[in-house]
């Protein structure tokens, strides 16, 4: 396995004057996979801008993948002037270039890219065989980023306005990949080229995909009046189980649009394609490895996370990786939603349940400073780790019960579509932050929530409810890390009768008589410290 770079390992974080000066309007990719010899060649014509004027282009790409030529403008750059080193592409333009240029970049390369031991945990190529002995591959960079098989600018605003990719293939396998098919050509020797088209796509979700492809397509008529096509390519010999599954594509696109709003790239397709690996919010070209396993909730968690990225990744972009778990958070809440959405209320609070089991408590979910997405996602780097998926979604189940679901679903497709009235022709992809979600929750509920995010989002440990007993008086506490103000209600169930402590200066008290039993937060609708849940995550970890 080709190592890679701590700079190419590296994928957003804070960025050099620069960096940041840098915008990707668009990247046209011809890349040839060669499987045989699990390498590619590809050519690179790259459309940059600036924001401020620079002195040299910095573009990200693995080493692994040498650069053999550069041409700046149409015409080709010397040697001396671009180096290739620790998975950067330095260019040095004759002179200065001042801030709104737009500058032509045509970079060739080719090599043996990285593979990922523990794909999509990690990162990079995935070469298997189709049980038909075909060559299958598939590629997946969140955690390390875009330039593992691709010069770009591996940073959450590096997205491109637009991608067109050209992946050349042997006989007789197929290239799905992101975006709009604009045809498929036939080599002299067989090989095929299939061209893609897409449109404001974050770096990491172009994807690579190689096989014996059988398809299934459809459409979907959505309630805001458009047609999505449907496509879900698949390795051959599991027909009856690809087809249960794509049955489940419609009624779930029915789900988000009518929870949270229109299908964001209804225009181009809602595509998923079998992968060697687990899976990916690739968009429109989602990355399903699950094996069609089945489950009690009645349908594919996998497909149904990574669909969600669609609105929670993909349409709504973090602006920085330290707001990661509004991609996972949300990604993962919806799982309990659609239980909720098909079975009611027992199902969401069984799922719940079981999420409830992995959080962990490490660190807090944002730090407020310009992270790296494997600085989040890996606790070992003292980030928050699997908290922005399992935390991220109780934060939200408690959110909701706090404000109401009128508030919090006005608020969340805000944070999505950047409006409250979302049709499709009337949005674009955008970028958001964790205190824009925060000011649109606060508007939308009408209150300061300053507190319930500070505690939530902004400090490690969870508040702890401190129950104490005087004669018929039953007294609760929040205990709070660092003291601070967390006046959240509590429901108390005494007896037959349910009844709401309002907790103003984070405590609360009332009558219960004498052998009563007491129930607090019977329905579960407050993400509080558990000793039981610690005790059990401690056995746990002890096997």
């Amino acid at each position: 396995m080709p190592p890679i770079s701590a700079q190419t390992q590296r994928s957003g974080g804070a960025l050099t004057a620069g960096r940041a000066a840098l915008r990707l309007h668009s990247a046209d990719l011809a890349i040839e996979v060669i499987p045989t010899r699990q390498q590619l060649s590809g050519v690179a014509t790259l459309e940059l801008r600036t924001l401020a004027p620079v002195q040299q282009l910095r573009i990200d790409l693995d080493t692994n993948l040498p650069v053999s030529k550069v041409a700046l403008a149409g015409e080709t750059l010397p040697r001396a002037a671009w180096s290739h080193v620790d998975g950067v592409l330095t260019v040095t333009p004759d002179s200065p270039v001042a801030a709104g240029a737009s500058l032509p970049l045509r970079i060739t390369y080719a090599g043996t890219p990285h593979v990922a031991v523990r794909a999509p945990w990690d990162d990079g190529f995935v070469w298997s065989q189709a049980p038909d002995g075909s060559h299958w591959a598939a590629t997946t960079a969140q955690g390390y980023g875009c330039d593992l098989f691709w010069p770009c600018l591996d940073f959450p605003q590096g997205e491109p306005a637009v991608v067109t990719l050209h992946i050349t293939v042997p006989k007789g396998l197929k290239a799905p990949s992101n975006g709009v098919l604009l045809g498929v050509d036939t080599l002299s020797d067989g090989r095929t080229t299939w061209n893609w088209r897409a449109r404001a796509i974050n770096p990491y979700d172009v994807a690579l995909n190689v096989g014996p492809y059988a398809e299934l397509s459809g459409s979907y008529r959505s309630r805001f009046g458009n047609s999505v096509p449907l496509h879900y390519w698949y390795l051959p010999g599991k027909e009856p189980q690809a087809k249960r599954l794509f049955a489940e594509f419609a009624p779930t696109l029915d789900f988000f649009e009518t929870l949270i709003g229109p299908f964001p790239f209804g225009a181009e397709k809602l595509g998923v394609v079998e992968t060697p690996h687990m899976g990916m919010e690739h968009q429109t070209i989602n990355a399903y490895g699950n094996n069609y396993a089945q489950a009690p909730e009645g349908f594919d968690w996998l497909f149904q996370h990574e669909l969600s990225h669609e609105w929670f990744g993909n349409q709504m972009t973090a602006a920085d990786w330290d707001d990661f778990w509004l991609h996972e958070g949300f990604g993962q809440y919806m799982q309990p939603l659609y239980g909720r959405w098909r079975e009611g209320e027992a199902r969401y609070a069984a799922m719940m349940a079981q999420q409830r089991l992995r959080i962990f408590n490490k660190a807090p979910l944002v730090s407020g400073t310009s992270r790296t997405s494997e600085e989040v996602y890996e606790d070992g780097k003292g980030g928050p780790g699997g908290d922005i998926y399992f935390k991220g979604a109780w934060v939200l189940h408690t959110l909701r019960n706090l404000i109401g679901d009128a508030a919090f679903f006005d608020a969340t497709r805000r944070l999505v579509y950047g409006r409250p009235d979302p049709r499709p022709g009337n949005f674009e992809p955008r970028f958001a932050t964790t205190t824009e979600f925060e000011r649109l929750a606060a508007q939308a509920a009408g209150r300061d929530l300053d507190w319930f995010f500070g505690i939530y989002l902004h400090e490690a440990a969870l508040p702890e409810l401190v129950e104490t007993r005087d004669g018929d008086q039953l007294h609760l506490r929040w205990k709070t890390p660092n003291d601070r103000p967390f006046p959240m209600p509590v429901e108390v169930q005494v007896g037959e009768r349910l009844e709401t402590l309002a907790m103003t200066g984070n405590q609360g008290s009332l009558t219960v008589p004498t052998g009563t039993h007491v129930v607090l937060d019977p329905m579960a609708r407050i993400l509080r410290r558990s000793e039981a849940v610690e005790r059990y995550q401690a056995q746990q970890a002890a096997k």
